[in-house]
């Protein structure tokens, strides 16, 4: 299942238009959330976080380490890592709406002696080799328009014994292809690789990996609690954005829940550039 090349533009402007919204649902953090059972009620913005620590736990951050997030986001994962584990965040995004989002939340964080924010296109980094400790990119390489590029680009600006941690969707079953279509379309993916494709094009960049685990089934399985928790917030970004918004963000947003709950996996792979 492919798609026609997606230019990063194209990319930043989806993100321009559906972030705001995002934004304000999940306290500056896109990616999705992690709950335990149908019986965990962690708000939105914890479960959301939760996904934050458990990526950023396997990097093993120390303090003063550089780390590139890839795919920043409106900049609350980079603040966090910032914040608490005391490492100097470059993040990079496509999206004009992030890079200032973020730049506001990091002035307001106190941290902008070790955060900074610029545009960055993952497939052609302007770093130098060896430029950072760890890379982290929570759901941002899905819209890759060459996996292997940006792979071969992170690799490239880590250090000999860098970390590299990502988590992204994969696809877990190929029954009912109409429906992943839709899931994919809507998120604009190129490829849905499954966990195995993921390693794999981790490994052939070069990258050993060291860890991996599969928790869908606590991430997109739990999609019902996400549409009941986004409803109980529809009055204030209503108010805040006005209805037409709200129900074009909606809109969009509705080919992302045409899968099966076990058709779409999210899996998280740590992997290290070797010490040589």
């Amino acid at each position: 299942m492919t798609r026609e090349l997606i230019d990063p533009a194209d990319i930043g402007t989806h993100y321009d238009e559906r972030s705001p919204i995002g934004d304000e649902l999940r306290n500056g953090q896109l990616h999705m959330w992690y709950w335990y059972d149908n019986e965990d009620d962690a708000p939105l913005k914890d479960a959301v976080h939760r996904i934050s620590r458990k990526v950023a736990d396997t990097l093993g951050l120390r303090p003063g380490e550089r780390v590139l997030d890839a795919g920043c986001g409106p900049g609350e994962t980079a603040v966090f890592l910032a914040k608490n584990y005391g490492a100097r965040v470059t993040g990079i995004t496509v999206s004009s709406f992030e890079i200032d989002k973020a730049t506001e939340r990091a002035l307001s964080s106190g941290v902008t002696d070790r955060v900074s924010f610029e545009y960055g296109d993952y497939t052609d980094l302007a770093f130098p080799d060896g430029s950072f400790d760890a890379v982290l990119a929570l759901e941002s390489l899905q819209n890759a328009p060459d996996l292997e590029q940006v792979f071969k680009e992170l690799f490239r600006v880590l250090r000999p014994g860098g970390r590299i941690s990502f988590s992204d969707f994969s696809l877990e079953s190929a029954a009912e292809p109409a429906r992943v279509k839709r899931f994919m379309s809507t998120l604009k993916l190129r490829e849905l690789p499954t966990l195995a494709e993921w390693i794999a094009r981790a490994e052939r960049a070069g990258f050993e990996v060291e860890e991996y685990t599969q928790c869908g089934p606590r991430v997109f399985g739990k999609k019902s609690k996400y549409i009941k928790a986004a409803m109980d917030h529809r009055d204030t970004i209503a108010a805040k954005f006005g209805e037409e918004a709200l129900a074009e963000f909606s809109r969009r947003h509705l080919g992302f829940f045409a899968p099966r709950k076990d058709q779409i996996g999210y899996v998280i792979v740590s992997a290290r550039k070797p010490n040589r």
